[in-house]
């Protein structure tokens, strides 16, 4: 019987690696190209694997496209929250968060394949299905970020967490929209709005 080694791979670390090349490509060229014009075939052929080894990973390209949306959303929450990490003051906090909106709000290739891969959804109700799911999660974690600055920092929230968090995710999307269209929109109007539903500490 063979023995394997400490240095040897498992046949599942092997499927995690061809996971993460497939979604590394396949983000590359939605975000270079469009996620309308990139074959499942040319995800494969770019990242040195099968078609069939696509299909042992994702069900459909819509599950590959939400792989790869997936991926770049935590990117984004790790940014935000490392961009708040370490604020002292209430101006500190939006001073951190308005450098983050300054750098990635409305970057045109991410905001493009968000609009087009939620076009997708008219056809698919499986993608809507996904999206409004992960649109909830997102909702969530905002929410629970405010209530930490609420118990930490001692922010007043206008409205309730989940109030909140809705209103600031339905923003930054309209504004990242706008601004993927025209980099001259002011990213000050979000950070304005802010300062109405995040209030400073009493006293």
């Amino acid at each position: 019987m063979a023995v394997r080694t400490s240095g040897s791979v498992t046949r599942a670390q092997r499927q995690a690696q061809t996971r993460a090349a497939l979604v590394e490509t396949a983000r590359r060229l939605f975000l270079d190209e469009g996620y309308g014009v990139t074959t499942l075939d040319r995800v494969a052929l770019e990242a040195g694997y099968s078609k069939g080894a696509v299909y042992s990973n994702f069900k459909s390209k819509e599950e590959l496209g939400l792989a790869v949306l997936d991926q770049i959303h935590a990117e984004m929450v790790t940014e935000v929250m490392e961009s708040l990490a370490g604020a002292e003051t209430y101006e500190g906090l939006l001073a951190g968060f308005g450098g983050w909106l300054h750098r990635r709000l409305g970057q045109p290739r991410w905001t493009a394949l968000e609009v087009e891969f939620a076009a997708v959804v008219r056809q698919s109700p499986y993608v809507a299905t996904e999206l409004a799911t992960r649109h909830r999660q997102i909702r969530g974690t905002i929410a629970e970020v405010l209530r930490s600055l609420v118990a930490d920092a001692g922010v007043r929230l206008a409205l309730s967490p989940e109030q909140t968090a809705t209103a600031l995710l339905s923003l930054g999307i309209g504004m990242g929209a706008q601004r993927s269209l025209d980099a001259d929109v002011d990213v000050e109007a979000f950070t304005g709005t802010m300062r109405t539903l995040l209030l400073p500490p009493a006293g």
